[in-house]
This record gives C-alpha cells, structure tokens and sequence, in this order.
C-alpha cells in the first residue's frame, strides 16, 4: 500500500501498518477485524455533494447514490471556524453510513452532539469517503458558512 505526504512524496506502508489501516476501517464501519490481507482495492471517490447547513439542519446530499452492497458512507467534519478560514487540517471522523445508504445523509443529530448548535456565521468543513472492504476512497472535500 502507499500513500502520499504532504510534500507530495510517496512511501509504502508496512505490512503491520497496513493490517492497522486495514482494521481501524473495519471497526469505525462496525464490521469484523480480518486477519489475513485482502485484495488490495480503493473504492471510487464520492462524485459530488450538496450541503444544507443552518443552525437547525446539517445535511450532505451525494452521488453515487445510493452506495453499493457492503459501501458506506465515512463523514469527516471540523468544528465551526471563522468564515473567512479557506482550509482546515483537523477533520474528525463524525458519522458513518449503514450499508448501500442512500443520500441525503442528515448528520445534524450527530454533529450537535459532538460539536454543539451550529452558529449562523461559521464554516464547517466536511469531507465525504467511500468505503469498502476496509479501505476509503479519496476524499470529496467542501466547506460551508453556516446561513
């Protein structure tokens, strides 16, 4: 397996760093720890997404949907920022899908209860995984101004 830094240089991961990798998905999907490697493959990214954000709703409607048989949806979201904020490094693993969900995926519940109301003003950052088999997709990064 390989992954790129942030320098934009590529490096390969151990095994033990790949049997981590591997089973750190498995788990935040709710799915079983495999002891023996599966076939490498990277599920294709989320194509698009439409947020919804107000104080009172906090949702991210996407394509493909809905996700395959055995794909979920990983949600990724920051605490509310400055408007003016362009990027944000601090993502936190907020939600995950059921099986083959369908969108919209309506985190608000989740959200609140980890990060608070959010407040009219701020931008939140999301970013939206597919998963498979213990491995995610690339990421489909956005951000909004909560109105």
């Amino acid at each position: 397996m390989t992954r790129t830094d942030s320098l934009g240089q590529t490096y390969s991961l151990t095994g033990f760093q790949s049997y981590c990798s591997v089973n750190n998905n498995n788990l935040a999907a709710g799915n079983a720890v495999v002891s023996d490697a599966p076939v490498l493959t990277t599920p294709s990214a989320i194509t698009t997404v439409t947020l919804t954000l107000t104080a009172a709703a906090f949702s991210a409607a996407y394509t493909p949907t809905p996700l395959a048989a055995g794909e979920r949806l990983f949600t990724y979201t920051s605490l509310q920022r400055s408007a003016g904020r362009a990027f944000e490094h601090d993502l936190r693993l907020l939600a995950v899908s059921a099986a083959a969900a369908a969108s919209p995926a309506n985190i608000y519940a989740a959200y609140v209860a980890r990060f608070g109301v959010p407040v009219v003003g701020n931008r939140i950052f999301i970013t939206l995984h597919r998963y498979s088999l213990g491995f995610l997709s690339g990421p489909l990064a956005t951000s909004q101004v909560v109105a």
